[in-house]
């Protein structure tokens, strides 16, 4: 057996992976640990367990950024190897919390196995090279074993003044449509009966090789048998305004999802110019009204960003009227975070108070909408992959405009659809009970490994899908709730874990304020008592 200080023998160690963020970040993990896992290394659930820890972060806001540099520094302090991947590791790799610590860059995860085993053996290597787009047909281990990610394009060709993922994902980079179909034609083979496409903006799909999005949607749909649902990740108003006609017959087919991620950000003409958004609140109502007229009970979510530097009260009133107008059933929103080195990271900032007075007035409407009532008696078509609730007595399915349906845990429907009668609805997801099994196919049985959600591949907090019972995680309030598939294109996570990083953040806050008041209560007191035992003595002299 290997002695003390002696190499590990590659391929026999334990890794547990931790990731923040996007879809996109979610594929990323699942690569990386089908690769460790070909290889022949152990995926486990807790840090505690492992040889080596991976951190795939996101950089899109301050508080996750914050959470990963403190797991980092928690590893270090226990002398627990660390590999940093992710949008943190790539646009910052020299900064000081990085130093010593291992770095495999957003195109270079096909190397994660060299990574760590060069970092286990106790050398700290960087590879952040940018090069090809790594390839789709790496192994797998999916979070979810019935629903593939499947990314479609990296970077994005906008410049928004806040963003900092384009440092880190750089400029727009197609996969060809050929092999974005075969990847979904070896996936549904695997028992895939849901596939998820993802990038840092859907509708930019295809501009650099001559091709878009929707003839890419047209191409997979083709291929996909009954049993298999398509859902098109987040796509900017701008690129969408191209193919509306086209998107809205795409929502209609009865293998795609009636669901569309759409950032606004804000209802502001003069925001959305200092943003660098490129389209106006009218565009995005136009694209609003034609979905709406065209696809009936579509899903439309958005995102708002409360207290971007110069917003000013009349401002947010007409973001506020946006949103009455509409009232999404799906809206992301958090207050304004300035990144490092961004535009809008130099311009003069709202009033902490302020912004969280605009985000407490945002979820003070948000809450009072009913969105899901008029479901209730209805019997629905709802597909399920292989989501368990928290409660572990009832499963997760959606219906065509994916709303989330929580039904009575039965395994054995697994990989397919049914029939379910609706009997309550709550603010972010209804409740039924499965009246009849669909006649349609469903998924053969899963020919990959897997893992369940929560497991070593921790996090996917875009994932509003994979948590429930469904109060547990969302009507927080000022914190961000995101769309799966998305960019988190507001700058937050999903509800339940940007809570617990904000709780985290306070706790730490008051424990560094009562900390630093004890202290300073201890040096008066030190200070009073010497200065009397020094006039004490200069009086008796």
């Amino acid at each position: 057996c290997d002695q003390p200080g002696d190499p590990m023998v590659p391929g026999t160690g334990a890794v547990h992976i931790k990731t923040w963020g996007c879809s996109h970040n979610q594929s990323d993990s699942e690569y990386m640990a089908g690769l460790l896992s070909q290889y022949g290394y152990r995926l486990v659930d807790t840090p505690a367990e492992a040889d080596c820890v991976i951190l795939n972060s996101c950089t899109v806001k301050s508080p996750s950024q914050d959470h990963f540099i403190n797991m980092i520094r928690e590893h270090a302090g226990a002398s627990k190897p660390v590999v940093a991947a992710g949008c943190v590791s790539q646009g910052e790799p020299d900064n000081k919390f990085l130093k010593g610590v291992s770095i495999i860059g957003v195109q270079q995860i096909d190397r994660v196995v060299e990574v760590v085993e060069q970092t286990i053996n106790g050398n700290a290597v960087r590879f952040l090279g940018q090069r090809t787009r790594p390839s789709l047909d790496l192994p797998k281990i999916r979070r979810n074993p019935r629903v593939e990610i499947l990314t479609i394009n990296t970077g994005c060709l906008n410049a928004c003044t806040y963003c900092k993922t384009k440092h880190a994902r750089g400029k727009l980079g197609s996969y060809e449509p050929e092999v974005l179909v075969q990847r979904c034609v070896d996936a549904v083979a695997e028992g895939v009966c849901e596939i998820w496409l993802t990038s840092e903006d859907t509708g930019a799909y295809g501009r650099d090789i001559g091709t878009n999005i929707a003839e890419l949607l047209w191409q997979i749909v083709e291929i996909l048998p009954d049993h298999v649902m398509l859902r098109v990740g987040m796509t900017n108003p701008p690129y969408m305004l191209e193919h509306l006609e086209e998107i809205a017959q795409v929502l209609l087919h009865p293998r795609v999802y009636s669901f569309l991620h759409i950032p606004v950000q804000s209802g502001s003409n003069w925001v959305l110019d200092a943003m660098k958004r490129e389209y106006t609140v009218e565009q995005f109502d136009h694209i609003v009204e034609y979905l709406y007229a065209r696809v009936p009970g579509m899903t439309l979510a958005t995102d708002i960003i409360c207290g971007f530097p110069g917003e000013t009260e009349a401002h947010f009133e007409e973001t506020m009227a946006l949103i009455n107008k509409y009232e999404f059933g799906i809206m992301n929103y958090t207050q304004f975070y300035a990144r490092p080195g961004t535009p809008a990271a130099k311009m003069k900032k709202v009033d902490t108070r302020v912004a969280r007075a605009r985000t407490k007035a945002i979820t003070q409407v948000f809450d009072k909408w009913e969105p899901y009532t008029g479901l209730v008696g209805q019997t629905v078509r709802v597909w399920i992959t292989e989501e368990i609730a928290r409660d572990k007595k009832h499963m997760i399915g959606h219906t065509k405009c994916y709303v989330q349906v929580l039904l009575p845990l039965d395994t054995s429907l697994f990989g397919s659809s049914c029939n379910a009668e609706i009997t309550a609805a709550g603010r972010f997801h209804v409740m039924g009970h499965v009246v009849s099994q669909s006649e349609h196919s469903r998924a053969p049985e899963l020919r990959t490994k897997s893992t369940d959600a929560g497991s070593f591949v921790s996090g996917g907090e875009d994932d509003y899908a994979s948590a429930a019972p469904a109060e547990e995680l969302w009507g927080l309030g000022q914190v961000c709730q995101c769309v799966p598939g998305s960019s988190c294109e507001c700058q937050g996570t999903t509800a339940g874990e940007n809570q617990l990083e904000l709780e985290q953040v306070s706790r730490h806050r008051r424990e560094w304020s009562l900390w630093s008041v004890s202290l300073l209560v201890m040096c008066v007191a030190l200070w009073a008592a010497f200065s009397a035992r020094v006039y004490a003595i200069v009086s008796n002299s």
